[in-house]
């Protein structure tokens, strides 16, 4: 009976963990949607990048073909998350060609193509040359190493932050975003016994920590530096 009780509230652990990471996911999906807004009223792609959307993609694409039962047994979150996160940067990758200059519409949809034959290729690699076991470990693999590399790219940007004092590059909101979604995964992964999910997951969330804990520091500083500053000004 305790052994029945205690399989149930794994379970009830291990899912409520993967619907909170999907919850999070979203702070994460919709955070492009001001640029987006931006990119629509002025018809064009301003200065905007769209390779983040593609590797987005990318990433997402791997992820949801290892979250599938074909690969992976109880990964079933991982799958969801991953296929409305598809959906978001196709959207995105959308918006963005059609208001792009002749050019940047040309790389981009190369680029798509180049997203769309590379998860076919992994797609059909994984199924005709790998059993099941090996299956689970060659995209596992492939996934662990495109989260890990997407959850390390804001290091860049807290390089940024660090230089500039300035915390205006770093959205609030994203980054507590990752960190929730990436701890949530974590302890999926963790009632899943995982690797392939808590490893970078837990990665991610130690990598978000620290983007909070800048955030907060340079947000202090700039409070305190205001605060300190004389209430007259002498212009001499």
């Amino acid at each position: 009976m305790m052994m029945v009780f205690s399989s149930s509230v794994h379970s009830i652990c291990r899912i409520a963990a993967g619907v909170a990471g999907n919850v999070f996911a979203i702070g994460l999906f919709v955070s492009p949607i001001p640029a987006f807004r931006r990119i629509i009223r002025s018809r064009s792609t301003l200065q905007f990048s769209g390779l983040p959307y593609i590797y987005a993609l990318l990433n997402c694409l791997i992820s949801c073909w290892y979250g599938s039962p074909i690969v992976s047994k109880n990964n079933i979150m991982v799958m969801t998350v991953n296929s409305i996160g598809a959906v978001f940067q196709l959207a995105y990758i959308t918006l963005f060609i059609v208001y792009a200059e002749r050019g940047k519409k040309l790389k981009m949809l190369g680029l798509l193509a180049m997203v769309v034959c590379l998860i076919g290729i992994i797609v059909f690699v994984s199924l005709r040359f790998f059993e099941s076991v090996p299956r689970r470990v060659f995209v596992g693999f492939l996934s662990c190493a495109s989260l890990i590399s997407m959850f390390a790219s804001p290091l860049f940007i807290i390089n940024l932050v660090i230089r500039t004092k300035s915390i205006e590059y770093m959205p609030f909101y994203l980054s507590l975003s990752t960190f929730l979604m990436s701890s949530s995964f974590f302890v999926y992964g963790l009632f899943n016994g995982d690797p392939f999910v808590y490893a970078p997951n837990g990665i991610g969330a130690m990598l978000g920590m620290i983007q909070l804990g800048v955030y907060i520091y340079y947000s202090n500083s700039r409070r305190d530096q205001e605060f300190t500053e004389p209430l007259i000004v002498s212009y001499s």
